[in-house]
């Protein structure tokens, strides 16, 4: 595997040199559907100056190396937010007030530890960063009441520390990203199946510390429920958790810390379950007639326990605009919704499950649409984040979001969010949904949205995102169903967990960080 370690660009998604211009054919849609407005972004938007004393700096940096602690404007600028569409439009607007004063890189738990007990003492905000890949506002912390915000840049941590080739689990250091954690395991024969559209660029803490969910999920399930053990420092010390299995020696503090979003203490281990590297990938494609028909599909799946490893479905007009051939957009070849499947392991047992999910499909009215489809969706993965850049450039916002629901009522849901986009947005705009994360009880619901940007973006995207998130409540469904909490959540994130929930999130937060310097304004209602 080839092991990707370029920087992202600080107002675009991944690698710059993978930048592209809208190809021909999709500009001159985009300029049919909504005109084209060129926008370009602003190249190295200026910082003020780092607020952090050279007396501050040079402690840092007895800590954890004078070379590991950096104020100048290039790094500071690549630790600045995430990547969610309003981080982005900020920065392209030459916005970068929220850059950090200084970029410190620890290299072990104990100088973790180190450096949060001297931002206590100094009064310091501290940000944990991994990949800088949250789309939520979850690295914009609150600077006011603090001298000045420090990037806890976990880059320096990238070991895998243990691999149990017996019990199948494998302790992994917090800073290593998707490729970089595959390519260690696959050394030793064995996989995470992690696989999230971030997953170039997103860390191993990042996905602990946001629950995060990737493709494979129906087979290998969300980021937290491989995790079999944590290490986090706090200001108020240690703790190591996950001795066994599984064990009934009280609630199960590692729930404290998985989601957490760097607010409780700074993930600097994580033991995971592992497989053996599949033998065998095999994709293909089924047709649906209706959005509702195909969700059921899933749904006989999930009953029945016989989920492939990827199972994906795009409602009608998902189907039509990205996954279909847009030449045949409107013919009667790309009606419907297109289901993607994907198996892995043994071929024996790729083949057994593939035979198994054919029957049900065919026996529910699918039409098989063979394999280039699947495969398609699989090469081209990791590409989308691209493509909104490209959209922000020609004048269009573009937008992800996403809940997830019981299955008794995700039409419900389906449809509030979507009128709700729809009625906020406004014309000309395209609202698009799909189902990639699947169980015996319900699904998830992740909607991308275009619209031609208005003169104020932030506020067209508030105002949609605000409907949005009062519609999934309103309809009795979660607020996130992997994009964590944040900053952008927080309101709703008070609603969803109620009085007492806060109350309580309010006291771990006192006890393990009673003056409040781990990630300040985040999560926390």
């Amino acid at each position: 595997m080839t092991v990707n370690q370029s920087e992202m660009h600080p107002s675009r998604w991944g690698d710059p040199d993978r930048a592209r211009p809208l190809p021909d054919e999709a500009r001159g849609l985009v300029e049919m559907v909504f005109g084209v407005d060129d926008r370009p972004a602003v190249e190295h938007p200026p910082l003020a100056p780092s607020t952090l004393s050279p007396d501050l700096v040079a402690a840092l940096g007895a800590i954890v190396g004078a070379e590991h602690v950096r104020t100048d404007d290039e790094t500071r600028r690549l630790r600045t937010r995430g990547k969610s569409t309003p981080d982005l439009l900020r920065a392209r607007a030459g916005d970068l007030a929220d850059a950090p004063d200084a970029v410190v890189r620890p290299g072990s738990h104990d100088e973790v530890a180190a450096v949060l007990a001297l931002a206590v003492d100094h009064h310091l905000a501290v940000v944990p960063f991994g990949g800088g890949t949250s789309v939520t506002g979850g690295l914009v912390a609150r600077r006011e009441g603090f001298d000045a915000v420090l990037s806890l840049d976990l880059v320096r941590m990238k070991r895998l520390l243990a691999a149990d080739h017996v019990s199948m689990t494998a302790t992994l250091e917090p800073g290593l990203r998707g490729p970089e954690a595959e390519a260690l395991l696959a050394a030793e024969g064995m996989t995470l199946g992690h696989f999230p559209q971030s997953f170039e660029y997103a860390s191993i803490g990042g996905f602990a510390a946001t629950r995060s969910s990737g493709q494979s999920s129906a087979g290998f399930g969300r980021f937290d429920s491989l995790v079999v053990g944590l290490t986090v420092a706090t200001p108020q010390g240690r703790i190591d958790l996950g001795t066994a299995p599984a064990n009934a020696a009280g609630p199960d503090l590692r729930q404290l810390f998985l989601g957490s979003e760097g607010t409780l203490g700074v993930i600097t281990a994580v033991t995971v379950r592992v497989r053996p590297v599949p033998q065998v990938k095999a994709y293909e494609a089924w047709r649906w007639p209706s959005f509702a028909e195909g969700a059921t599909a899933m749904r006989t799946l999930a009953q029945a326990g016989l989920l492939p490893t990827v199972l994906r479905l795009s409602d009608e007009s998902e189907s039509a605009i990205n996954l279909a051939d847009p030449a045949a957009i409107g013919s009667e070849s790309s009606a419907g919704c297109l289901m993607v499947t994907g198996f892995e392991g043994e071929p024996a047992a790729v083949e057994a499950k593939r035979a198994a999910v054919t029957a049900v499909f065919e026996r529910l009215g699918g039409v098989n649409a063979g394999t280039e489809p699947g495969e398609k969706w699989a090469h081209g993965r990791y590409d989308a984040p691209y493509l909104r850049d490209s959209l922000l450039d020609a004048g269009v916002l573009a937008e992800t979001l996403e809940t997830a629901t019981f299955w008794s009522n995700l039409e419900r849901l389906y449809t509030a969010v979507k009128a709700a986009l729809e009625n906020a947005l406004g014309q000309p705009s395209l609202v698009l949904c799909h189902i990639s994360h699947v169980y015996e009880t319900g699904a998830s619901l992740y909607f991308t949205i275009a619209a031609k940007e208005s003169d104020d973006p932030l506020e067209q995207w508030r105002v949609a995102k605000a409907a949005a998130s009062d519609a999934m409540l309103a309809a009795g469904a979660t607020i996130t169903h992997h994009h964590a909490v944040g900053t952008d959540h927080k309101p709703w994130f008070e609603r969803e967990i109620g009085p007492v929930g806060v109350s309580i999130l309010r006291a771990v937060k006192a006890d393990l960080d009673p003056t409040g310097v781990l990630n300040p304004g985040v999560l926390i209602p």
